[in-house]
């Protein structure tokens, strides 16, 4: 067997892994969000609920520029039009950046497409990828057909697992814990006959996190009435509840908003419901990406990082005209550590008034004054 010994309390090797990886590339995640947007949009409780995003108002306030936000201000219904704040970089940026899908599964079913794998979560997808603005190029889904409790059991084993063991020690009792569920786990989704074995999941899930280092990580199953669950390395990648605390559940009926129907377990609450893996600070093994929020210019190839605590008067602004305007007249604006902050939406800021105006065709479609409150 290659790579080091398998070991519930040290993190296993991808290459032990005995599940069949099938990868979807950026082109085959560009078709499949083309016919999500070729469907009929009503009835759709997706289509609803982003026409809800659209009439709300952002604030102008500096809290805007630091906590999770979703906009849609203009145009159709198109990820281009739809943008969200990255909680790694803080910028503002659309959902129309693409990612490639590693789909680990049983080789069993190797003769099934994944590509409805990826469908049937497509929307959740989206919105998790365009909240991270790097580390989030490629997302790892574990394909199980484990039913709903056992879903329960499984998160509730790597959750305490990954709490308990980053560290690299741990005590007899936690020890022994963890031998007794996972012999438990083992057990019972052997009897049922589930694939892939347990043992199979345990590997490739912690190899993944512990070597690729993803922000979150996703074990679907296709059981009808299961759900799928995301397992997230961090609080700080958890979805804000403000803000998608009305998310569909994905049932098919438009009105419903029963947990029990849910096809994702998308965490509309916050991290109170979120099946977070650890949460401590200082780890000898990290699984997953760590979370370093930062806030950066809004010009996506620009590296400028602004300060976390400016001074008191130190904020510039642009012209009243916006963005554009607002690059134009930068000789009449106080540019400081803080950066130059859109004049008209107040949203993003920019080191200079050259990243500006590069990024103002971008950024046109989701710039718009804020609202009076």
């Amino acid at each position: 067997m290659p790579g080091r010994p398998y070991s519930k309390f040290t993190p296993p090797s991808l290459a032990m892994s005995e599940l069949v990886c099938q990868k979807l590339d950026n082109d085959a995640t560009d078709m499949l969000i083309d016919k999500w947007l070729e469907r009929p949009h009503r009835p759709d409780s997706y289509y609803d609920w982003f026409q809800r995003v659209r009439e709300r108002k952002h604030a102008a306030n500096a809290d805007a520029r630091r906590e999770q936000i979703l906009l849609w201000n203009k145009g159709v219904f198109v990820p281009e039009n739809i943008f969200t704040r990255t909680v790694d970089t803080g910028r503002l940026i659309p959902l129309d950046r693409t990612w490639v899908t590693h789909v680990y599964h049983h080789r069993s079913m190797k003769r099934l497409t994944m590509m409805p794998v990826i469908f049937s979560m497509l929307p959740e997808l989206m919105l998790l990828r365009g909240m991270h603005d790097r580390g989030c190029d490629e997302i790892y889904v574990i394909v199980t057909d484990l039913k709903r409790h056992e879903m329960d059991q499984v998160t509730a084993y790597f959750q305490y697992v990954c709490q308990h063991i980053s560290s690299g020690y741990c005590k007899s009792s936690v020890e022994q814990k963890i031998n007794h569920d996972y012999i438990q786990l083992n057990y019972s989704l052997d009897r049922n006959r589930r694939t892939p074995c347990f043992p199979q999941i345990d590997l490739t899930l912690r190899a993944i996190l512990y070597e690729k280092r993803p922000p979150f990580i996703v074990l679907f199953s296709h059981q009808t009435m299961s759900y799928s669950q995301i397992l997230f390395a961090n609080q700080h990648f958890v979805p804000a509840p403000d803000v998608y605390h009305d998310f569909p559940s994905g049932c098919p009926n438009p009105g419903c908003t029963d947990n029990c129907c849910e096809l994702i377990r998308f965490p509309k609450h916050g991290a109170e419901t979120a099946a977070v893996l650890c949460t401590k600070k200082k780890v000898r093994y990290r699984y997953g990406l760590r979370a370093r929020p930062k806030e950066m210019c809004n010009w996506i190839d620009c590296d400028v990082c602004f300060s976390d605590d400016p001074p008191a008067e130190a904020s510039s602004e642009g012209s009243s005209e916006g963005s554009e305007a607002g690059a134009e007249d930068a000789l009449h604006s106080r540019t400081s550590a803080t950066g130059l902050v859109c004049s008209r939406c107040k949203l993003v800021k920019y080191c200079s008034s050259e990243h500006q105006r590069l990024d103002w065709d971008e950024h046109r479609r989701v710039c718009v004054k804020p609202s009076a409150d």
